[in-house]
């Protein structure tokens, strides 16, 4: 069996509920942020402390009538997530976090083609839009073996806004990172 099929083994892909917030944001820092973090490869302990996301980030997300926050279970347990949301001619990809233990086994691969399918089924549009720190040249690289394509476009980091995250250095900015759907 490939390492797609070993990893889509036994996932339950269903939309967030008020009932998933208290484990999707635990998912999201722990893959993110502190020491807990470092498990995995997608880490941003180094370039930024404090929170990733909050209880109220999350309910947003959610809520929105535009946007659904993709909720991977294994065994009953959250163990990955993404939000999609529809901006017109395309979808927006974000808030993607898989278990630190998980990552590596080709688990993130299955959840974004499956995000991906979703956003084409859903809302019929033939873009995924992205936006990554610039500096994250190996989640970049990850992205591109995706078929997402830099496009050089880039926007501000929130610099004084703690909702975001404690920057530890002071060139970070978002780049937009856009893929064809077939």
């Amino acid at each position: 069996m490939d390492t797609a099929a070993t990893a889509a083994t036994g996932l339950t892909f269903r939309a967030a509920t008020d009932a998933d917030i208290e484990a999707l944001v635990a998912l999201i820092e722990s893959a993110y942020r502190g020491d807990s973090s470092r498990a995995g490869w997608t880490t941003e302990a180094d370039i930024l402390q404090g929170q990733r996301t909050d209880p109220e980030g999350v309910r947003a997300v959610i809520k929105s009538p535009d946007s659904r926050l993709l909720t991977v279970e294994r065994d009953g347990a959250v163990v990955a997530c993404c939000q999609l949301e529809h901006r017109g001619d395309h979808a927006y990809f974000g808030m993607f976090a898989v278990s630190p233990r998980l990552q590596g086994g080709g688990l993130g691969k299955v959840i974004i083609a499956e995000a991906e399918r979703q956003a084409r089924a859903t809302w019929g549009v033939t873009q995924m839009h992205m936006t990554v720190i610039s500096v994250r040249e190996d989640l970049i690289a990850w992205y591109e073996r995706r078929g997402y394509r830099r496009t050089g476009k880039m926007t501000p980091f929130p610099y004084g806004d703690e909702r975001f995250g404690i920057p530890q250095r002071a060139d970070l900015q978002f780049e937009l990172l856009v893929k064809e759907l077939a």
